[in-house]
């Protein structure tokens, strides 16, 4: 299992980074043999299996959808030659190899594209393929993974051969593609499929307990938080304590001049009101956050996106408190989930040297055409430095369930797609176990931030504690 640092090292897992010196590396004149090598004719066809949701099941249909119904932003995904993946397995290798030449040489976006990324010809002749189907191509992605274009489910339907029906599932309506698209066999060694042609979003990782806690706050700077019943919230100061984090920031490392990038699909509450509150609330200097809108501004879509949202973007400065947030929003379409928009402009713009994300589903519902996305996308991360850092999720062993309505697994074992890959990093919760020793672990009153922790608590791996 490859595990990519990346740019950075970190004193904690994916929260404390400091950055390692990106090294330039020379412009790679490099031959990429083209792929497609003979006429495309519609009339030689090849079916993408497994490239249908598994919940688009005809017990769910309810309709067909409108012809001029909006398929945005929808993303082909290319394919690597043989020679390429081989060669690119070695990179990440070589990367993390400490006698290698490429120890740490970290690409641009641009020649990750250009090594490892289709020929130009073969990429004019897929997006040649697309206009003349009437498709509005936006881009080619810089690293060559992806052609992001624009249609109708008309147009779908007569280039792939696929009809977009609308299903209804636990009371939610979706658009989806009915059967398995088919492309020109001329094309089949370049294109892998559509990364989706369904609305069958990621679900956010974070689980409500439904329990309410009474809680105090005393004005001051600043105010003081403090709970009836003896609950200790946690606070930045606490995980100072807690997991030895306080020498690492007294000393300068408090990711001054670093970039830590938020994936996102809802905007925050006013601005980030609530995040500029938490910053004062705990006294946290003096990193900044910028909201990044990729494309039309989704809004704050409220509930566990929104608090999913907060979250991310809270607490990926709380502990390093000088580095720069970039919390990137992308609208999620009929077609295509926001949260790949934003890890495609995180990755394809060499936003930060450090993403984190907090959604997740399941390995085993996902299309062929996803699958291969999502880890060739990482791969790119990898190669260009970037730490992709995901949240293993809070559901335990139904996580293939619903979270809010199932407090046992119904489906399979399967485990997030998005940590499915060696190129990424998944973190896992845990709960505290004072095992009834609360004064050990914990001060009667708040210190400093806030904080109240004394020492190192001891941790259970969380197992769906919110039921």
């Amino acid at each position: 299992m490859r595990y990519v640092p990346a740019r950075l090292r970190f004193t904690i897992p994916s929260i404390l980074f400091l950055v390692l010196p990106t090294l330039a590396v020379g412009q790679q004149q490099s031959y990429v043999r083209p792929l497609v090598n003979e006429p495309v004719d519609e009339s030689q066809r090849i079916v993408l299996k497994g490239n249908t949701h598994a919940l688009a099941r005809p017990q769910f249909e309810i309709g067909s959808a409108p012809p001029d119904l909006p398929m945005e932003r929808m993303l082909l995904v290319l394919k690597r030659s043989t020679e390429q993946e081989t060669a690119l397995s070695k990179l990440l290798d070589d990367q993390q190899d400490k006698s290698s030449r490429d120890y740490h040489r970290w690409l641009s976006p641009e020649q990750f594209g250009q090594r490892f990324g289709p020929a130009d010809s073969d990429i004019q002749a897929v997006t040649s393929w697309l206009q003349g189907h009437g498709f509005a191509i936006a881009s080619v992605s810089k690293g060559r993974t992806t052609i992001e274009f624009s249609g109708t489910a008309a147009q779908v339907r007569e280039a792939f051969h696929t009809a977009i029906r609308r299903y209804s599932v636990n009371g939610i309506n979706h658009w989806a593609n009915a059967n398995d698209p088919a492309i020109p066999v001329a094309l089949a060694s370049v294109v892998a499929g559509v990364h989706s042609l369904h609305n069958f979003y990621k679900r956010p990782q974070l689980v409500f307990s439904g329990e309410k806690v009474r809680a105090t706050v005393l004005p001051g700077t600043p105010p003081q938080v403090s709970f009836a019943d003896g609950t200790h919230a946690l606070a930045p100061a606490d995980y100072g304590v807690i997991y030895n984090i306080n020498p690492a920031l007294t000393s300068g490392i408090n990711g001054q001049g670093q970039t830590i990038a938020v994936v996102a699909r809802s905007n925050l509450f006013n601005g980030g009101q609530d995040i500029s509150e938490f910053r004062s609330t705990f006294q946290l200097c003096c990193g900044n956050l910028n909201i990044v809108l990729n494309g039309a501004d989704p809004g704050d879509l409220g509930g566990g996106e929104e608090a999913e949202a907060t979250l991310d973007a809270t607490w990926s400065g709380a502990l390093a408190p000088s580095a720069t947030v970039d919390f990137v929003v992308s609208a999620g379409t009929n077609s295509t989930d926001g949260i790949f928009l934003s890890e495609i402009y995180i990755i394809d713009n060499n936003l930060a040297p450090v993403m984190t994300e907090s959604f997740g589903g399941c390995e085993t519902g996902v299309t062929n055409a996803e699958a291969q996305s999502i880890s060739s996308l990482a791969e790119q991360a990898a190669a260009q430095g970037i730490t992709y850092i995901l949240s293993s999720g809070d559901s335990g062993a139904e996580g293939c369930d619903n979270p809010n309505t199932q407090t046992l697994a119904q489906r399979p074992v399967s485990v997030n797609v998005l940590a499915a890959t060696p190129s990424t990093l998944a973190v896992g919760g845990t709960q505290f176990n004072e095992n009834g020793h609360n004064s050990t672990y914990w001060n009667g009153t708040n210190g400093a931030g806030n904080g109240s922790a004394k020492s190192y608590i001891p941790e259970n791996v969380l197992n769906k504690i919110f039921t």
